[in-house]
Parts: structure tokens; C-alpha cells; sequence
């Protein structure tokens, strides 16, 4: 997909370095950790996963994002905030010398696909300095089988050099850490940040740019199927649930991150799962605890330092604790990950103001407001920066970070879909219910799980709904397993007026927000209204 027009000394000296005797190409899981505990990398647990830590970096670093700005991207990119741009000739100078480093270093390497299915996949490479980094993307991504690997020519190749420490003023950086996407070159460039996310997430904005002009939409959401054969989506950003509440063991788990919707329905574009495990458990997450064992990476856990035991409760390092795995490690996944077109959209937030419904039907007019708006609270470790307490948010597309075009443009595909495909959307609050965060509860597991099994296997299409006020949104008044007063969310809280007060804060920081989307009226005004009471 991508067109390398750029066939330069450089990435010649690449090829090199790659055919290099320095370099493992496309190693399996077992040598990976084999390497990775000979170099002293990385610990294995009692499970038998490979434990990495990353150091002072424990989430993204969105600062340190940049694309380069040429011909290919000018016109086409959403410039600003998330969009940074970055000079193709500071681009030059900086490769070149993380080239010259990488030569003095063991090398690991693996061609992979970003896609599972075949008609819009883009193959890849990713080539690391870290062993365990290259578990990490082996086991994320598409893994070609032994006859593919031999027509396998990459498209893009992600360079990952933690050791690498840019020089702001030489470099252009705004730190030692960068990650810069040369759509021109077909390069991610990678360095200053041990936290893997970033490789994983690099390609997902590069499938972002590319896939759209396929006619595909790209997505920031988990997917899974039910016997009957239809698909269910669940949009949301880290820690809203869309791992958690897609590994449901009476449905087929299609891929927990990234997907693209095409004509003839939905695809992963990945072949494994990024898990946060903070607090995890067998008892509420089994499928996800039960993935974590050999040739799983787990980030940033805390081994027991007697036994050698994942603690799963302990954040001392990050609240961002993460598990990659395949998703063949998931019981019932769906391999290759492809499905048909999904009867049931949901859209996950953790509102950290404790006013939003658990779950909410929507209107396609709300559909488009509520994905616009991409409201959630970013919870502490996500990203580099983010305190103790959850802040309020909202990411356009629910996956703003990683949205290389205008954001009307993923808008408008979704709401195509959504009316060719006649799919039910629905607002569901996997945040704090009876108060804000810090005085309220985080909403029960396996009651948002009731909820979201209610509305995609069709048995809340026969509830009775009712209007709240604060959102107009459309409320069941009952659900099956879920006790009727927490339906309603100022029910939940014993101070009715502090209620009112706190969902009149957050209807005007939506307004807000979306004053900077040019939409028709109808959609405008199916945002929530300002409460008086």
C-alpha cells in the first residue's frame, strides 16, 4: 500500500544491516526469550511470560510523535496538535545516524503483516534493538506462514532503537524520544522509549492514512462474533474495556484493538492482543488470565521477588501494566480475524464524572455526536504525563492520537456504514457510577458485561426504555443480571442535586468540544442540553 519511491544509499545500507551476520531474522517465540535472558533484558515469571520493564516511559509519549511533511502528506494530514510535523532533511540526518549506531548492535528482525485479510494487508518489518521487543511485535502482529515469508517484501519497516537518545537542538526533537512516520520512505523510526506500544501503535496510524483511500475504515475498536455469525464492535480508548468486554467466552474474539471495515464486512489488523492488566483476575477476566503464560510478554508487571508471581495489583511501576499476546492464546478467537458486517456498534467511555447511563441505546444522530466527541477520562499511566486521577477527555473517533486525516473523514465512513448496514449503537459507561471519581464506585465488571450481552445477543431490543434528562439518551429500565437501580445513573447517587450540578459540567464540555465540528443541525442537537432543574 505504502510506495517506497526512495531507493537511496541509506536505505541500502539498511539491507545490509539486515543481511547482516548481527542480525536474527524471524526468530520463534522460544529463541526470542531465549536471547532476550541471555542479553539480560528481560525476566521470566512463574507463568512462564517474559517480563519487560521500560523504564521512566510507561505509556505513549504523544509529544514526541511527528510525521514528515512532503509531497506525499502536505495536503492530506490533519496538521496541528496530534499531526506534528517534521522536516524531510532533519529526517535524513537523524536515520542516518541511528543507522550508523544500529551497526554496533545485535540485531533482531521480523516480516510480518499489519491485516488479516489478505486483499488489504501491508506486509512489514520491524527490526529491533531489544529481543524482547521483537517477541512483542511477533506476537502482535499477522504472522506469515513459512510459504508467505518467502514473497514477503515489506512495504513499511518500523527501526526501534531505545538506546538511541535524539539531541533536541541537533535533531529537531522535543526530547531524547522520537517516533517519526515517513509515509515517503515507508519508515517509522523509533528511539529514546523503551515502551513497545509505540511500534504497535506507529502502524495503526499508518494503516489510519492508508486504508481510507482503499475505501476501508480503519478503526480503534475490539471485535468479536456470536454463534449466530454476526459481529459486534467496541470503540473506546485504553482502559475503557475493549479488550476486557471483547475476550467473552460465549463469542468468537476477532481481535481486541484494531480492525478496518470494508465492503464485504470487518478484519483485525493484527494477530494478537495488548492487554492492560492492572488488578487483573481469574475470576472476572479468565480468558485474559489465562493467555498469560509462555510466549507472552508481559509490561511493566511486578514479579513476587521469592516466587517469581505476576502481581497483578501492584502499580508501584505504572498503572499501565500490559500483557501482548496471540490471539490464538485466546480459546475461541477467530483465526484468520475476519467477519461479516456488525448488527451492534458500541461505544465505551469511563467517565470519570459518574453521571453518564451504563448503558444507553442511541439515535443515529447520537451515534455520530457520541463518536465525534469520543468522550472518556484518560486513566494514570496511559500516556507520559497523566497524574493519579482520571482526567476528562475527549478524542475524536475514539482514537484521535492516531488519526493522520481529518477526523469528517473516518465520520463520514462510519455513519455510511452504520445506515447501509442498519447497526444498533450504543453508549456504554464502564466508568463511576453514584458519584465522581473519588467518591462514587467503578461500575461492576460483571454487570457491564450483562449489559453488553443483552444488547449485542438482541434481548434488550424488547426492553421498555425511558429518556433521561441530562443526555437525552434512551435508558433501559431493566436488564437482564443487572439490578434495575443502577440503570439509571442519578438514581445511583444519594446527593440528586450534586448529580445535577456535576452532569451540568459535563453536557457544557461537550458542547464545548464540539464546537469545532462542521456537521448538520440534526446532529449538533443530539447533544446532551444543559440540565435545569
Amino acid at each position: 500500500m505504502a510506495t517506497q519511491t526512495y531507493p537511496d544509499t541509506a536505505v541500502a545500507e539498511l539491507n545490509r544491516l539486515i543481511a547482516g551476520e548481527k542480525t536474527h531474522r524471524n526468530l520463534p517465540a522460544p529463541a526470542l526469550v531465549e536471547h532476550s535472558i541471555r542479553r539480560g533484558e528481560a525476566r521470566l515469571a512463574s507463568n512462564g511470560a517474559l517480563v519487560g520493564v521500560t523504564g521512566k516511559r510507561t505509556g505513549r509519549s504523544p509529544k514526541d510523535k511527528f510525521t514528515i511533511k512532503d509531497a506525499t502528506t502536505e495536503s492530506k494530514v490533519h496538521w496541528g496538535e496530534v499531526n506534528q510535523p517534521f522536516d524531510p532533511d532533519k529526517f535524513d540526518a537523524l536515520y542516518n545516524r541511528v543507522i550508523s549506531y544500529l551497526k554496533t548492535r545485535e540485531l533482531f528482525s521480523q516480516d510480518l503483516y499489519a491485516g488479516a485479510d489478505p486483499k488489504y494487508r501491508m506486509p512489514i518489518r520491524v527490526i529491533n534493538e531489544l529481543a524482547w521487543h521483537n517477541l512483542f511485535v511477533r506476537q502482535l502482529f499477522v504472522r506469515p506462514t513459512a510459504q508467505e515469508l518467502k514473497a514477503h517484501h515489506p512495504e513499511f519497516t518500523v527501526i526501534s532503537a531505545p538506546g538511541f537518545m535524539a539531541d533536541p537542538q541537533r535533531d529537531g526533537t522535543k526530547s531524547e524520544a522520537f517516533i517519526l512516520v515517513n509515509f515517503t520512505r515507508g519508515i517509522v523510526l523509533i528511539g529514546g522509549t523503551l515502551y513497545a506500544g509505540e511500534i504497535k501503535k506507529s502502524i495503526f496510524g499508518v494503516m489510519n492514512f492508508l486504508l481510507p483511500q482503499r475505501d476501508v475504515l480503519p478503526m480503534h475498536c475490539s471485535a468479536n462474533i456470536g454463534k449466530d455469525g454476526v459481529s459486534a464492535l467496541f470503540f473506546g480508548l485504553s482502559g475503557t474495556g475493549k479488550t476486557t468486554l471483547s475476550a467473552d467466552p460465549e463469542r468468537g474474539l476477532i481481535g481486541d484493538d484494531e480492525h478496518g471495515w470494508s465492503s464485504t464486512g470487518i478484519f483485525n489488523f493484527e494477530g494478537g492482543c495488548y492487554a492492560k492488566c492492572i488488578r487483573l483476575s481469574r475470576q472476572n477476566e479468565p480468558q485474559i488470565y489465562n493467555a498469560i503464560r509462555f510466549g507472552c510478554v508481559l509490561e511493566n508487571v511486578v514479579l513476587d521477588p521469592a516466587s517469581g508471581d505476576p502481581l497483578f495489583n501492584d502499580e508501584s511501576l505504572t498503572e499501565n501494566t500490559r500483557a501482548a499476546y496471540p490471539v490464538d492464546f485466546i480459546d475461541n478467537a477467530v483465526i484468520p480475524g475476519i467477519g461479516g458486517h456488525p448488527k451492534n456498534v458500541l461505544f465505551l467511555t469511563a467517565d470519570a464524572f459518574g453521571v453518564l447511563p451504563p448503558i444507553s441505546r442511541l439515535t443515529p444522530d447520537q451515534a455520530m455526536y457520541h463518536f465525534l466527541s469520543g468522550y472518556t477520562a484518560k486513566v494514570a499511566g496511559t500516556e507520559a504525563g497523566v497524574g493519579s486521577e482520571p482526567q476528562a477527555t475527549f478524542s475524536t473517533c475514539f482514537g484521535a492520537p492516531f488519526l493522520p486525516l481529518p477526523p469528517r473523514i473516518y465520520a463520514e465512513m462510519l455513519g455510511e456504514r452504520l445506515r447501509q448496514h442498519n447497526s444498533k449503537c450504543w453508549l456504554v459507561n464502564t466508568g463511576w457510577f453514584g458519584g465522581r471519581f473519588g467518591v462514587g464506585q467503578r461500575m461492576s465488571l460483571p454487570y457491564t458485561r450483562a449489559m453488553v450481552r443483552a444488547a449485542v445477543d438482541g434481548r434488550l431490543d424488547n426492553a421498555s426504555f425511558e429518556i433521561e434528562p441530562a443526555f437525552g439518551l434512551s435508558i433501559p429500565k431493566s436488564c437482564p443480571d443487572v439490578p434495575a437501580e443502577l440503570l439509571n445513573p442519578r438514581n445511583a447517587w444519594k446527593d440528586k442535586s450534586g448529580y445535577d450540578r456535576m452532569a451540568a459540567q459535563l453536557a457544557e464540555r461537550f458542547a464545548k468540544n464540539f464546537e469545532k465540528f462542521n456537521v448538520s443541525e440534526s446532529i449538533r442537537e443530539a447533544g446532551p442540553a444543559p440540565v435545569t432543574r
